[in-house]
């Protein structure tokens, strides 16, 4: 049986990433909040060959503080629409791949551990200078996807496989909840959803998701980036299908896996 104390599990998570080699959970510590960040940072800081991460992930089922997760995001998975009508993933490794509608924001300024311990959304969302359709692809380095346990999910950067984002638009006030956004996955039906985010808004995580990322000392740059949920749950998306996502009044994305 594969054993591991939570100190080796980056380790792991980062030697399937690069060995595109599905690990199996059996036999592993489950690490607590500290491990779980730990192992995050390894993986991302050894893909991306630095320590400050620009990209991250963060939402929860509801609004308690205690539910959001938190994960910085390997550079390479994220890509942007430059003009483009659609963009290809088919050259990344993304098992038992899954697609979320999403909304994502950017910091128009840096962000130091002092000014994120005293933010309210408000204050938070202030700094936000532009917002875009994103969808994320989902992916899991565990051999049984879903079915490992929770804080290794967590660990495998909460099962984050690749980022599409849309292009950047001026943040404004919207009516969240009456927001309608859809997902079309080549050969189904059309899946629309309105006001369907679990937190109600969006901006409502980033002094949590602030204080995380700058909870070690090191000032969060302007320019970051971190998407805030999905919208419609995580749909399967098998290999080489075409699947488009669309936020009325904000744009839409085509990609293919």
């Amino acid at each position: 049986m594969q054993t591991a104390v939570n100190g080796d599990l980056g380790l792991a998570l980062l030697g399937a990433w690069r060995r595109r080699e599905l690990l199996a959970s059996a036999g592993w510590a489950l690490p607590d909040p500290a491990g779980i960040g730990n192992a995050q940072e390894a993986v991302v800081a050894a893909l991306d060959g630095q320590t400050l991460p620009g990209f991250w992930k963060s939402g929860g089922p509801r609004r308690e503080a205690a539910s959001l997760s938190h994960a910085p995001l390997p550079r390479a998975g994220v890509r942007q629409v430059q003009g483009a009508t659609s963009m290809d993933f088919s050259d990344l490794w993304l098992p038992a791949c899954g697609i979320e509608a999403e909304i994502a924001l950017r910091l128009g300024r840096d962000v130091s551990p002092a000014l994120a311990a005293g933010l309210d959304q408000a204050a938070a969302t202030a700094l936000v200078d532009g917002m875009a359709v994103a969808v994320e692809l989902t992916a899991s380095r565990w051999r049984e996807a879903d079915a490992a346990p929770e804080p290794l999910r967590q660990a495998d950067l909460l099962s984050h496989g690749a980022l599409l984002l849309g292009p950047w638009l001026a943040p404004a006030a919207r009516d969240w909840a009456g927001q309608t956004c859809w997902v079309e996955i080549e050969g189904q039906p059309r899946l629309q959803r309105r006001g369907s985010h679990a937190l109600g808004d969006p901006c409502w995580l980033l002094p949590h998701w602030l204080r995380h990322a700058t909870r070690h000392g090191q000032t969060l740059r302007a320019g970051s980036v971190v998407t805030t949920g999905s919208w419609t749950g995580t749909l399967p998306l098998s290999p080489g299908r075409v699947a488009r996502v669309g936020f009325e009044g904000l744009g839409e994305l085509r990609l293919r896996t």
